[in-house]
């Protein structure tokens, strides 16, 4: 570990503020979260904040500067005179202290000399024991694990294929949640093909305890295999008969709502729209549009020599014209 000042890039006489303003700065920089390919830059982010451990205490801070703890935190210790103690190996074993009493004799009692090395860590047999190691209690006691940063979890993106009847009848669309779960989403007033709803919290779990990310499903409309969508209006072909459009009937008319009877006029011509207010898709402002309603007369699909007979007197007796003049 470097000198938690030179990390920190401060003078050692740097007041508090300038220490903190100075850790904030490349905490900031180095921070997992800017840096998640970076090993480098993580570890330099640890290294940071391990100085600040440190010189951003003031009672670690004054131990360091008096040369009590390392870089590290650890406490140090002092052995003058402990080059050539020929009791050392025996003392450093498990527990064993014959050698160390033996080479000690008339050197002063036990918790003396530990005393001497150790400055007063040593405590005597009944605290630390003979086998005691220099530095054993005191390491990493200023390190300090730093744990791995929450991180949001990842947004889900999701289809959610809905049908006309759908929009119209309950407002919900089934969604599938990465969890496996499914559930039915409300849709928005007025929702159109492609429009994306938010939930939040139900995509991706996120890392180390953090929130999970949004489900943004996309609403497809299915296609309808009797209604076009225009808007919030939706057009329907009504096929009629020749004699239906001619003299007029009612017809079972379907809706996304349910069937309704509607009334087609005498010589109704093909191509003619009858309105049906409300019965199209819910709006923004929170009503309906119109179902449109187009007619087309179809014609029977075999020969019919009747018909033909009476086409030709009736083209003889009653001509009209279907076409206007922009088509001469």
């Amino acid at each position: 570990m470097r000198d938690p000042y030179s990390v920190l890039g401060v003078a050692k006489s740097a007041s508090e503020g300038d220490i903190k303003k100075a850790f904030r700065k490349l905490a900031k920089k180095y921070h997992p979260d800017q840096n998640k390919n970076d090993p480098e830059a993580q570890q330099r982010f640890a290294e940071v904040n391990q100085a600040y451990e440190i010189v951003g205490d003031k009672e670690k801070r004054a131990k360091f500067d008096r040369g009590e703890i390392d870089a590290e935190g650890k406490q140090k210790f002092h052995s003058q005179g402990f080059e050539g103690f020929s009791g050392y190996e025996d003392f450093g074993s498990a527990g064993n202290t014959r050698g160390f009493k033996s080479s000690t004799r008339g050197a002063g009692g036990f918790d003396d000399i530990l005393n001497d090395i150790f400055g007063g860590f040593g405590g005597g047999r009944g605290k630390s024991g003979a086998g005691a190691r220099p530095g054993a209690g005191a390491a990493g006691a200023g390190a300090r694990t730093q744990p791995p940063p929450k991180t949001k979890g990842k947004n889900a993106e999701i289809v959610a294929r809905v049908t006309l009847e759908d929009i119209v009848n309950s407002g919900k669309a089934q969604v599938t949640l990465p969890n496996g779960k499914t559930v039915n989403a409300t849709l928005p007033k007025g929702v159109v093909d492609g429009e994306k709803i938010r939930l939040k919290g139900q995509g991706h779990p996120g890392a180390n305890g953090g929130p999970a990310g949004d489900a943004m499903v996309e609403v497809r409309i299915r296609p309808h295999k009797l209604f076009e969508v225009k808007g919030s209006d939706i057009v329907l072909d009504l096929p009629l008969t020749l004699y239906e459009a001619v003299l007029g009937a009612k017809i079972k008319t379907p809706t996304l709502t349910g069937a309704v009877n509607l009334t087609i006029p005498a010589n109704a011509s093909s191509g003619k729209v009858m309105r049906l207010k409300g019965k199209g898709l819910p709006t923004k402002s929170g009503g309906h549009g119109d179902l449109l309603v187009k007619l087309q007369i179809v014609l029977p699909s075999h020969a019919d020599g009747e018909l033909e007979t009476l086409m030709k007197a009736w083209k003889e007796v009653t001509p009209y014209k279907a076409r206007g003049p922009e088509f001469d």
